[in-house]
């Protein structure tokens, strides 16, 4: 492990952020952050604050007043990372959402109560989608084999088996509350008691099982008391939300059974689940002032004995045996430190062995991982199951032996810096820690565990979770951390080579992502830096086509099969002609009609595709050079032919408003712009067609290419904006300082855009979905990808539906997936 960056707080005359009592930590699988501090002012008045930052913009954090009277005392992301539940020592829960689908902007509009009661555990309710990573199978060809759907059944469905959304939560006197969110928008609450012999819960988690229920555990916080298991059913009955519970085995932790540490650690203070979904196990951890021990637990079902007097009346023979659900102990570790802090992996690996076998190379593996944080300012990566040490990282101590006893070692004089608050990141590659002094702390956790693992062995790692990634649609922000400028060209290939062996539904489903994963990847190369451009032009092209296309109606309702935009696409593959009229005059014209003031809203993506071609026609002379935005095209026939399909819709277009053209600067008053191009793109399009053979263009194409610019006046196109985040700056053992709310002053990018690509201060600024200039100093509030730094305005300025059918595409995500942020009027 090794320290990627840090980020505090800056320190105010007035007011300061100080560490929560508890501190609350949540990471989501859209790589957001949210934490709490408490805001004191000079009058030592307390504000209960939630802080919610993207991964890549740390400084960019948006912190919101929760308006929580008590202290915060869990939160809790839903399983699409766009919502998030915070609850307090009051009995309040608020269930947040982002305001405007923005990153940096949320809002809470409803919540539950159960008054006065402190909330000690809190989570959605499972929606029943469950996936399996098979590590050992990575090498197989079909993700189908790699990533497997579980049968996981949610814990209430609506009519037609789709799940509710909800919350359950654990109070401090033993209630469970259930809240469920109604499609009308309405929240239906209910509150039953955990067992009829109500006790203080100090300590409780929430787990599910794949039946649909719901198990919590609970402890009273001492070592000496049994750690209890309940059985929670949700169901909906005459609109009223009923609640069952039942009891289930208990244990007592191992160590309190030891006459000679009977009492050497009286609290229990770590209670957790290994996973949401994995109820069976459980991690316990045991405290003194100066040590802990930690002990997992699995649940199993076991054979009951028959006394031989039952065996003579009735035989036991085979699955007739008597069942019973015992506890088993699986590890437990030696004295150590005492723990501050504990994290679990959320990554969902399948162990085909669960037996503690974790001696070769490939089972250490960070999914198969949880960390442990020390007051002595350590953090110990150990197995999930073993709890065997797999890595450690020291903040500001020297290093040391991790068989060292805790008793040996020296006090420091003062408090040590520790951790309060830990996550790992939804991949395990990435860990982030809240310390006793509210510094936020971003961890790089190595494919490899520390051991010795070969290029290609770390490469199939990261392959495979860049995989699990694409499958999910989880953010990959923390795969990127690990990769290396010499890794980029090698992961893209293997990445293509993997995502071509799929099935064509799998490939029309995965299209855009894999753009969006391979254009992120290129930004950390210098070498491959040039080919972002084209991917996320790519995406553009690819979303602008599916528009206009879907614009295109049938003439006559009753028309078979083929809709107006897949016969486009046959006869433009049919008829090889480079004159446009004549590939025109093929189609049915009528199905191109549309209203005048759509076609003249549409003007400006139209121009984007006219000046898109003219560009890659007039680099064709320069293709030799990989360096030039634009390269990649010249040999993707399957691109050409969505551009000369787009150049024939444009030209029908035209017929009926000519107004939406798109506008070239000729040298000549007779010049007929629209069918040059189309001749030129054609003849280039044969060239790398998928029917035919490929070849190289010829001298004469090439010839005529070169005397575009003295025809038409080659655009400049506007690319996109430097990105402003961490991850391409980021170097090795050189972790970044940051402050909150502060932009800082990065270093140089390794993979810097080539000349030409960025834009100069005071240039005109452009909105790179709407094609629209913006000026040099936008007055209009823009709004900016988190991953790909891609900005527009944040209110439409047109009203036509087909505009609005556009914009509707990018409200939540980005052309690359990712979130969008607020930004200042001055943006870069």
């Amino acid at each position: 492990m090794d320290l990627a960056y840090v980020c505090e707080w800056e320190r105010w005359p007035k007011s300061t952020h100080c560490p929560s009592v508890p501190l609350a930590c949540a990471w989501s699988c859209r790589n957001l952050i949210a934490f709490t501090t408490d805001l004191r002012n000079d009058d030592q008045d307390l504000t209960r604050m939630i802080h919610i930052l993207d991964t890549e913009h740390p400084w960019d954090v948006h912190s919101v007043n929760s308006e929580h009277s008590e202290a915060i005392t869990c939160l809790e992301w839903d399983q699409s990372g766009s919502r998030l539940l915070s609850a307090d020592a009051d009995g309040q829960i608020k269930c947040w959402s982002m305001a405007d689908h923005l990153a940096n902007s949320w809002e809470s509009s409803v919540g539950s109560l159960v008054e006065g009661d402190p909330i000690v555990a809190l989570s959605w309710l499972h929606n029943g989608v469950k996936l399996a990573l098979h590590v050992e199978k990575s090498g197989a060809s079909s993700f189908g084999e790699k990533f497997s759907r579980v049968k996981f059944s949610p814990s209430l469905t609506l009519f037609g088996g789709k799940p509710m959304e909800g919350w359950i939560a654990v109070t401090v006197s033993g209630l469970v509350t259930v809240s469920l969110l109604k499609p009308s928008g309405q929240v239906l609450t209910s509150t039953e008691s955990l067992c009829r012999l109500r006790g203080r819960v100090a300590l409780a988690d929430i787990a599910f099982t794949g039946g649909g229920n719901i198990v919590v555990a609970t402890a009273d916080g001492s070592s000496a008391s049994p750690v209890q298991f309940y059985k929670v059913c949700v169901s909906v009955v005459s609109e009223k939300c009923r609640i069952d519970t039942e009891i289930l085995p208990s244990l007592f932790m191992r160590c309190t059974t030891d006459l000679n540490r009977k009492d050497k650690f009286p609290a229990i203070t770590h209670l957790k689940f290994l996973a949401r979904d994995m109820s069976e196990q459980v991690l316990l951890c045991a405290s003194s002032q100066t040590s802990s021990i930690v002990e997992c637990w699995s649940l199993r079902k076991e054979g009951l004995p028959v006394n031989n007097v039952f065996q003579q009346i009735s035989p036991v023979v085979g699955d007739k045996q008597p069942m019973i659900l015992k506890w088993r102990i699986l590890s437990a570790t030696n004295d150590l430190d005492r723990v501050s802090a504990v994290a679990l992996p959320k990554l969902p690996i399948s162990l085909t062995n669960t037996d503690l076998k974790v001696a070769s190379d490939t089972q250490f593996y960070p999914g198969l991982g949880l960390a442990l944080a020390f007051h002595d300012g350590s953090v110990h990566i150990v197995h999930r199951l073993s709890l065997q040490s797999m890595a450690v990282f020291y903040s500001s101590a020297a290093p040391r032996s991790a068989d060292e006893p805790a008793i040996k070692r020296p006090r420091t004089t003062g408090p040590a810096v520790h951790f309060k608050a830990m996550q790992l990141s939804w991949t395990s590659l990435a860990l982030v820690g809240i310390d006793n002094h509210g510094k936020l702390s971003m961890l790089r956790i190595s494919p490899s565990m520390g051991h010795a693992l070969d290029v290609s062995l770390a490469l199939r790692h990261l392959l495979f979770l860049l995989e699990y990634c694409m499958v999910t649609g989880y953010d990959w922000w923390d795969t990127l951390l690990h990769v290396q400028p010499a890794m980029v060209q090698s992961l893209v290939e293997r990445l293509h080579e993997e995502y071509t062996r799929q099935n064509a539904a799998l490939q029309q489903v995965l299209s855009t992502r894999i753009l969006a994963m391979k254009a992120s990847l290129c930004k950390l190369s210098p070498c491959t830096v040039a080919r972002v451009c084209d991917y996320h032009a790519k995406l553009f092209l690819v979303a602008v086509s599916s528009t206009l296309k879907s614009l295109l109606r049938p003439h006559f309702l009753n028309t078979p099969d083929k809709s107006p935009g897949d016969r486009l696409t046959e006869v433009c593959a049919k008829i090889t002609d480079a004159d446009i009229d004549k590939v025109m005059i093929n189609l049915k014209t009528e199905e191109f009609v549309l209203d005048m003031n759509t076609l003249q809203a549409l003007q400006q993506l139209l121009q984007w595709v006219g000046d898109f071609v003219l560009y890659l026609l007039a680099s064709l002379p320069n293709q030799g050079s990989p360096l030039r935005p634009g390269h990649s095209f010249l040999r993707d026939g399957t691109s050409l032919g969505m551009l000369r399909e787009l150049m024939v819709v444009i030209r029908i277009w035209g017929l009926l408003k000519p107004s939406c053209l798109p506008v070239y600067t000729a040298t000549s008053d007779t010049q007929d712009s629209m069918s040059l191009l189309f001749r030129l793109l054609t003849k280039l399009w044969i060239c790398c067609r998928d029917e035919g053979p490929t070849s190289e263009p010829d001298e004469a194409l090439v010839d005529e290419c070169c005397l575009l610019p003295s025809q038409l006046l080659i655009p400049s196109l506007d690319w996109l904006p430097v990105s402003d985040g961490l991850v391409s700056r980021l170097q090795p053992k050189q972790p970044l300082r940051l402050q909150f709310g502060k932009a800082p002053a990065l270093p140089a990018c390794a993979a810097a855009q080539p000349d030409g690509l960025s834009r100069a201060p005071g240039q005109p600024k452009i909105d790179h979905l709407r094609r629209l200039h913006l000026g040099a100093y936008p007055t209009e509030e823009c709004k900016a990808c988190t991953r790909c730094g891609c900005v527009t305005m944040l209110r439409s300025p047109n009203k036509t539906t087909a505009v609005k059918q556009w914009e509707q595409r990018w409200i939540k995500n980005c052309l690359c997936g990712g979130l969008w942020r607020r930004v200042p009027l001055s943006y870069p």
